[in-house]
């Protein structure tokens, strides 16, 4: 099976791409951010006066969830992945990443790499990830 998806229910993808591609038994997954269908950011909260403060670990559990429901168009889930490829706007965040990384992943799960970035599409964005999933011989897909 091969394919593009941009996926209804998801936020637009902010430029002429698909939230996945589909290349025999793999699924390459575009870089994914926190951002919501509404054009806001999970993990960024603005005060009164218009003071932005920034939650790395929402943002990331936000990247993981869209993730997966875009996996689950495809019928995979984040179980599925075999790359895992993160964007961290700052090292500092790493800890607390790695922290909300391991309730969805662990020792058994894709090969990653995380690097820092000097600055990602939207100044809100604290972290973007890009993965690659494998699927099985005999699992289902969805159409």
């Amino acid at each position: 099976m091969s394919g593009r998806h941009v996926i209804d229910g998801l936020a637009r993808p902010a430029g002429k791409f698909p939230h996945l591609v589909e290349v025999g038994d793999l699924v390459f997954v575009s870089g994914t951010s926190s951002r919501r269908p509404d054009n806001t950011f999970a993990g960024v909260e603005i005060d009164d006066n218009g003071t932005k403060t920034f939650d790395i670990r929402a943002q990331t559990r936000a990247v993981l969830e869209n993730i997966r429901a875009a996996l689950s168009v495809v019928g995979l889930e984040l179980s599925d992945l075999v790359q895992i490829n993160s964007y961290l706007v700052s090292m500092h965040d790493f800890a607390s990443y790695n922290e909300v990384y391991a309730e969805f992943f662990d020792y058994d799960g894709p090969a990653r790499t995380t690097v820092a970035v000097h600055q990602l599409p939207h100044p809100d964005i604290l972290i973007e990830i890009q993965a690659i999933a494998h699927r099985r011989a005999g699992a289902l897909t969805k159409e």
